[in-house]
Parts: C-alpha cells; structure tokens; sequence
C-alpha cells in the first residue's frame, strides 16, 4: 500500500459506475467552464481526472455540520458527484443552470450533489466567477443554505463516513 493511500483514503467507490462520464479531458474542461462561465477549483478537476463523476466510497460520503439541517442534526450526505459530460440518463454539473433555475438557488452556484431539493454547490458569489468557490449546502424545500467550507479542497478534507454519525 501506498503511504498517501494511508493519509488519504479512496475517494471514488471503484465497484459502482453510476453517474460516471467518459474520461474527463481538457477540452470538456474548457467547455463545462465556458457553459458554466466559472472556473472550476483545480482541486475538483485533480478527482474528476482520476474518475469522471460517480458514487463516492462509503468512507467518504459524509461532511459535518456545526447546525442542523433537514436531512440530520450534524451532517450533509455527499454519496456522489456530478461528472463534466454528456451521458445520457445521467446528471452531469453541465445540468447546473437548468436545475439552479429549477430549484430557485442562487446564483451562480455549480452544483456537485444532491438530487433535489437538498444540494452540495460551488459557491461563488463572494469570490466572483472566476475565484476559488466556497461549498454550501442548499435545501431549496426550506430556503435554508448553509456554508460547509470555505473552498473544495478543504471540503474534501472534512469528509467522512455517514455511518460515523447516528
């Protein structure tokens, strides 16, 4: 085993393709960017390389809240992530305008997961569209958002087992 595999553990649930895209290349890269008209967190784009959206593994599926919300007292779910892609049947962050529009979220969000009405977005209202994005939580049901971490990287840090919490 690889000593990073021991700091960091797996990201992707390797044993499940759903909500995969094809192989993320730099041209899908400037496409999303350019329909999204953001730059998207280079921290994002290192894990959809690795793996173009999909399930995340079971270790990683979680992050803490310091406030409750309508899906748990101390949690958000965060069970996959949104590919840059076209695949059919399947929701891609390129759906992001159309489902920020749906949903009545504030803009510009990118959205990363959820399937309505709760969501995890990039926000990028304070750092303008072209800034390193905070990630929030929406509940467009109840009008709620909610600040998780002041940009992905360090989202992805704060990961963890939904089974850690009651």
């Amino acid at each position: 085993m690889d000593r990073s595999d021991d700091v960091q553990p797996a990201f992707w649930d390797t044993g499940s393709n759903y909500g995969v895209q094809q192989p993320l290349t730099d041209e899908a890269v400037r496409e999303a960017e350019r329909l999204l008209d953001v730059t998207l967190p280079a921290s994002l784009l290192d894990l959809l390389r690795i793996q173009n959206g999909g399930q995340v593994t079971g270790t990683r599926n979680a992050f803490r809240t310091d406030k409750p919300t309508s899906w748990s007292a101390d949690h958000v779910p965060f069970d996959h992530v949104m590919g840059v892609g076209h695949r059919e049947r399947t929701v891609s962050l390129l759906d992001s305008p159309y489902l920020v529009e749906e949903w009545s979220l504030p803009a510009p969000v990118v959205l990363l997961s959820g399937d309505g009405p709760c969501w995890v977005a990039l926000d990028y209202r304070a750092c303008g569209r072209h800034g390193e994005p905070s990630v929030a939580w929406f509940d467009a049901d109840f009008s709620v958002e909610l600040a998780l971490a002041p940009d992905f990287g360090s989202f992805v840090e704060g990961l963890s087992s939904a089974s850690d919490f009651d």
